[in-house]
């Protein structure tokens, strides 16, 4: 892979944190409106325990995703959004932001950063969004999503009403510890998404201005390689996820570490459903991640160039602040 400068996704130079902020936070809100519903099937389909009989009809995302809708309305495939909302702002703006710094810090000594830099740049980012927000946040998100109850049942009242009295109660009940059950997995998992995520983009998008001859790509194209470079983290870590999303959803067990709960989640995946469980939600993840990775790459890009004018016309060319 052939180095580049010290560029933000786009090409440009890097965005500044105002516009990391408010581009990706934008992106971000866009992206899980569109997709949380494919994110609610994944989760029900990865906590579920259910091991297929030989010549049983396979249980797969179209039906997971028409029970939930059934049972609970069609609502019900927004289980956890308010959590996801809550965070996206920041988790994308981390994202963005400390991509962009870890990029320029591995830049060599005339500004150009490497294949190599890059993914190590995506790699440090993931780690740096799932520790500061994203495991708190899924922990919210997956509580509330793994209830199966009716929400068109006035008298069906759930454990966790919302994202705000989930998160009091889950610290109440088990401590603020709680919510960073899992960041070892999630780090793992984000930052795999992210390195592998940053570094394709980079070099589809590379590969497309340099055969257009200009740093300004159609948003179908942005679109387009923002789509595929979505689909590879997932397909790369896919049973990190799955254990991940099941040692979130149950409180911990007194005296129990968390690398020995995740070993123990995994035998016992491995024994009582087999090695395909732990691909369980693999479609609807692809199906959410990959368009919602299209729709923040095409969106971010579009919210940086417009910010980006839009700082040009202050005198200095710099945002007040």
């Amino acid at each position: 892979m052939s180095a580049k400068s010290t560029q933000g996704p786009g090409g440009k130079k890097p965005a500044s944190a105002a516009t990391n902020l408010i581009a990706g936070g934008g992106a971000g809100m866009m992206e899980a409106l569109a997709c949380h519903p494919l994110d609610t099937i994944k989760v029900r389909m990865q906590l579920s325990r259910r091991a297929r009989a030989p010549g049983a009809p396979k249980r797969g995302f179209l039906k997971t995703g028409s029970e939930i809708v059934k049972r609970e309305t069609p609502l019900g495939l927004y289980k956890g959004l308010g959590a996801v909302l809550t965070g996206i702002v920041p988790k994308m703006a981390i994202r963005f932001t400390s991509y962009e710094w870890y990029k320029q810090l591995l830049a060599d000594d005339k500004g150009m950063v490497s294949g190599k830099s890059t993914f190590s740049a995506g790699l440090a980012a993931g780690v740096t969004e799932a520790v500061a927000i994203v495991t708190p946040m899924e922990v919210i998100k997956i509580r509330l999503q793994a209830q199966h109850h009716s929400m068109a049942d006035p008298l069906d009242i759930p454990k966790y009403r919302n994202a705000a009295h989930a998160l009091y109660t889950v610290v109440k009940e088990e401590g603020f510890g709680a919510l960073y059950r899992g960041v070892s997995l999630t780090a793992l998992r984000q930052g795999s998404n992210q390195a592998v995520n940053f570094t394709a983009y980079s070099e589809f998008r590379a590969f497309l201005q340099k055969y257009h001859g200009t740093n300004d790509l159609p948003g179908y194209e942005t679109m387009a390689i923002g789509l595929v470079s979505g689909a590879m983290g997932p397909l790369s870590n896919a049973p990190i996820d799955t254990i991940k999303t099941r040692l979130q959803k149950t409180p911990a067990e007194p005296g129990q570490t968390a690398i020995q709960r995740i070993v123990n989640i995994s035998k016992d995946m491995w024994k009582t459903e087999g090695s395909r469980s732990f691909y369980k939600g693999i479609t609807p993840r692809i199906m959410r991640v990959a368009p919602g990775q299209a729709v923040t790459f095409t969106v971010y890009e579009y919210l940086k160039t417009v910010l980006e004018k839009g700082r040009e016309m202050i005198p200095g060319g710099q945002y007040e602040e």
